[in-house]
């Protein structure tokens, strides 16, 4: 009897090694799905981010494209002048020229190239201009029909803070104007 129990134990010992290792085995076997797959999802993430990059520097290229041939002929730029008809032609096209630079800021800092604080940077140098801190008056208009949520209002309230802070100060040292904002 003492035998039978014996072969019994080993007999159940073995099976329930044999199941232990089928579990680990299977167990190892999903980890490994999983983390493919893991890997496979942040593969296309990149590749995702990298087609964004790429359209968004694609658009760039457009808008520069579109804005150079509206600064260089009058007739083309008036399909986009939202100014007002009183401004003199001449302040006009550099209105556009303003916006190229502003979008370029811009679209430098949604690229991920510039943080907010190198924008903020950026920005305080590029607006220290009274010619551009005019363009960004003249084109609140412009600025106000942007939903109040995106990233281009965001960053234009940011300006917002900026002129504002450039235009009270009583210093000429513009490059000590203003706080970056925090994320």
């Amino acid at each position: 009897m003492a035998t039978k129990k014996n072969a019994a134990r080993r007999l159940g010992s073995a099976a329930a090694s044999l199941l232990l290792a089928t579990a680990g085995m299977t167990l190892a076997s999903h980890r490994r799905r999983l983390e493919a797959e893991r890997l496979q999802l942040r593969r296309l993430e990149l590749e995702e981010l990298d087609s964004r990059r790429k359209a968004l520097a694609h658009q760039q290229r457009m808008h520069w494209e579109l804005l150079s041939r509206a600064i260089d002929n009058p007739s083309l730029a008036a399909v986009i002048d939202t100014y007002d008809p009183n401004i003199p032609a001449e302040r006009r096209r550099q209105y556009f020229y303003a916006n190229a630079w502003y979008i370029n800021l811009y679209h430098l800092h949604r690229a991920g190239i510039l943080d907010q604080e190198e924008f903020h940077g950026h920005a305080r140098e590029l607006f220290q201009n009274p010619l551009m801190r005019e363009y960004w008056e003249a084109s609140k208009g412009q600025r106000a029909t942007l939903k109040h949520s995106s990233d281009e209002a965001r960053v234009g309230r940011i300006v917002d803070r900026l002129i504002k802070d450039l235009n009270e100060a009583d210093t000429d040292e513009w490059w000590v104007v203003g706080d970056p904002p925090t994320a």
